[in-house]
């Protein structure tokens, strides 16, 4: 236990079992939100269902609104922010592609949304399982993302994400990503928080404070700022400053918001990156998600056989935690990446693409290889990891990979 699960309030929690969709919801009702904005989309279906449940039941006082398309849920959802109201929505796969205008507008009118991607595959070849291509298709978009890695995480990371993205320094829009399939209907005991709790951890509401739609004060929202004369091109500049400040602000304050909640209710999660078994680590894997589970089960299955490896799972992916990254593979002689999703331009991972640029600030060349697996809900298994174990150390003693790995191909 850390030393902030030690200094933790005398909080109460009541213990239920729920896939990680119902442990979404639940965790939306204790954040209060004013405004839920849904449209159903597999495997998403069951968490917006959850919620429409919860305000049916009066155990969420929030307006709810059944639009006819993604594209209308965020829109409705981008008035009620600019209201000054906390809101609500989550989706995936097809629907953040048909919501992706205002999806891109979001972030740049620094509205503090919070929307869970149960995330998903493509969607050609036909695919309704999951996998992370849809969340990783949109993450310079400007939207803060974080990744679970369990159901109990899934309902404490989307209370912190009302908190962070409200917060001032921050101002933006917050992904919880929950893997399809594995999370969004995997079963788990989970430790629900008391109403009060919460209240207390998430504090006054002060949503929007900067920019409020008020009858009584109009105001003109997102002009046209471009174009050749006046002030529009360094008022434009000034505004895609502040907004990459934001991001990066939202390291600090991701930290931050951990912290407090591992002292309020005793559970504790690595903000950014975490790290397992790498105190002497010669090898290292990336993870990210729920396959962390097998991989720790893999490391740990490599350590009583004698392979220094250890784990660094990425949490916060957006924005990128690159210092805290960096020292965490600062010793570090081989890296093997997995990704469950495919960055097509450079023929590997993701989180690979990522973390080669991460290796530049090392200041030294440490070999590594992109793994890719779990895609259309694929599993990734104990099995897998130990290929992935067994060629990273090869890597280490001098055999070059010639592109990425695919670990479903033959199953």
């Amino acid at each position: 236990m850390t030393a902030a699960t030690l200094e933790r309030a005398d909080t109460e929690s009541k213990f239920i079992v729920c896939e990680g969709n119902e442990a979404a919801a639940l965790a939306v009702a204790l954040a209060r939100p004013d405004m839920v904005s849904v449209y159903p989309i597999t495997p998403q279906s069951s968490l917006v269902e959850h919620v429409a449940k919860l305000v049916a039941d009066g155990r969420l006082d929030a307006d709810i609104v059944d639009a006819e398309g993604e594209h209308s849920v965020l829109s409705v959802l981008q008035g009620a922010a600019l209201a000054g109201g906390r809101t609500y929505t989550a989706t995936c796969g097809p629907g953040l592609a048909f919501m992706f205008e205002p999806y891109f507008r979001s972030p740049g009118m620094r509205l503090p949304i919070v929307m869970t991607i149960v995330t998903r595959d493509g969607i050609t070849p036909q695919s309704v399982w999951g996998g992370h291509q849809d969340a990783m298709t949109v993450r310079e978009v400007g939207w803060v993302q974080i990744y679970c890695e369990s159901v109990q995480e899934v309902l404490d990371t989307t209370i912190m994400a009302f908190k962070i993205a409200e917060h001032h320094d921050v101002m933006l829009p917050v992904n919880i990503c929950v893997d399809g399939n594995y999370l969004s209907y995997g079963s788990a005991r989970v430790a629900v928080p008391e109403q009060a709790d919460v209240d207390a951890f998430m504090g006054v509401k002060n949503v929007n404070w900067h920019a409020a739609l008020d009858p009584e004060r109009p105001m003109g929202v997102d002009p046209l700022t471009g174009g050749s004369g006046g002030k529009g091109p360094s008022m434009f500049v000034r505004y895609r400053k502040s907004q990459c400040q934001g991001m990066q602000n939202a390291l600090r304050v991701i930290t931050e918001v951990h912290e407090e909640y591992a002292r309020r209710f005793g559970r504790s999660y690595a903000p950014l990156v975490e790290q397992y078994r790498m105190e002497d680590a010669e090898i290292a894997l990336m993870t990210i998600g729920s396959m962390t589970g097998a991989a720790k089960d893999a490391v740990d299955e490599a350590r009583q056989a004698g392979s220094k490896v250890g784990i660094v799972k990425v949490k916060t992916f957006s924005p990128f935690p690159l210092e805290v990254l960096v020292a965490a593979l600062d010793k570090v002689q081989a890296i093997g990446v997995v990704d469950r999703s495919v960055a097509f331009r450079w023929n590997c991972g993701p989180l690979y693409q990522e973390t080669l640029g991460a290796l530049y600030r090392l200041g030294r060349h440490v070999p590594s290889t992109s793994f890719i697996g779990g895609l259309a809900g694929a599993d990734l298994t104990v099995d897998h990891f130990l290929r992935v174990i067994r060629e990273t150390e090869a890597l280490r003693h001098g055999r070059l990979s010639s592109g990425p790995v695919w670990l479903n191909e033959n199953d």
